[in-house]
């Protein structure tokens, strides 16, 4: 459970979609930009995580790519090489077509896809999990839900000068299992001093709601999910798109501290 919530940190939490369906249809539609990022995590003074991202939004279609491994004290966690892809329609709000992900360590040779027929996220794994949850995710709490690596590209591309705007709202999230929600509120702004950015950022707390898909050993318990993770997500490509360079979230080992070692955004030529 710990390495699932250290990923969604990291390539979903960082990351976030949109409040609601009236948001994202007048939502315009994204500048072409190709995005770089690499992260690292620790606990303590100890690595135990690295996250890349690379992913491009074009005039009609965007793609991305991201790696999440664990390093150091993961031996203590689960161990985790989970690539995971994502391709998408970019006519207004980011809209995915086919996501999937598998992970290296597991053993088990699965693969974790979703496809999105009319906005609704049907998972499609293979070999299939033994459970989808008690209960599983119905339909009805399926439709309009992204993909994690959708959820952060749309929060980024949120095109705003209110912090408020920005980190807001509610977000329904499907990673072809879980079915949760992310609640968004902003926290103030910090000047940050890292590796990969110097200058002023939007404090966001991301609360985790569970709403269906999980068996009764993965539920998370109330003292998992009262606290937020908090976001530090600062501006690139003059305020095109808001990124995440600092994500902190707790463990029973200490915080967990996920941080932007080098981030790349650069215009595409249409």
């Amino acid at each position: 459970m710990l390495v699932t919530g250290l990923a969604a940190s990291a390539l979903l939490l960082s990351s976030s979609a949109l409040a609601d369906n009236a948001d994202m249809a007048s939502m315009a539609a994204p500048p072409p930009l190709a995005i770089s990022v690499n992260y690292s995590g620790s606990v303590l003074i100890f690595r135990v995580a690295n996250i890349t991202l690379s992913g491009e939004i074009a005039d009609e279609n965007y793609g991305a790519n991201a790696r999440f491994t664990t390093a150091g004290l993961a031996a203590l966690f689960s161990d985790a090489d989970i690539e995971a892809s994502i391709t998408g329609y970019a006519d207004g709000a980011l809209r995915p077509w086919r996501y999937e992900h598998f992970n290296h360590s597991s053993g088990s040779g699965r693969t974790v896809g979703i496809n999105f027929p009319d906005g609704v996220a049907t998972a499609d794994v293979n070999p299939p999990f033994g459970s989808m949850g008690e209960p599983p995710a119905n339909e009805e709490q399926r439709d309009g839900a992204v993909d994690p690596i959708s959820a952060l590209l749309r929060l980024g591309l949120r095109q705003t000068s209110d912090p408020s705007d920005v980190c807001s709202g509610r977000i329904p999230v499907f990673d072809g299992k879980a079915r949760y929600d992310l609640r968004l509120e902003v926290a103030g702004g910090n000047t940050l001093r890292t590796r990969a950015y110097r200058g002023e950022t939007i404090r966001c707390h991301a609360f985790y709601e569970p709403i269906a898909g999980y068996d009764p050993e993965d539920m998370p318990t109330e003292s998992d999910i009262a606290e937020p993770v908090v976001l530090w997500l600062a501006p690139f490509a003059d305020g095109a798109i808001h990124l995440p360079v600092r994500i902190r979230t707790n463990s029973g080992f200490g915080a967990i501290t996920i941080e932007a070692r080098s981030i790349s955004v650069d215009p595409v030529a249409e």
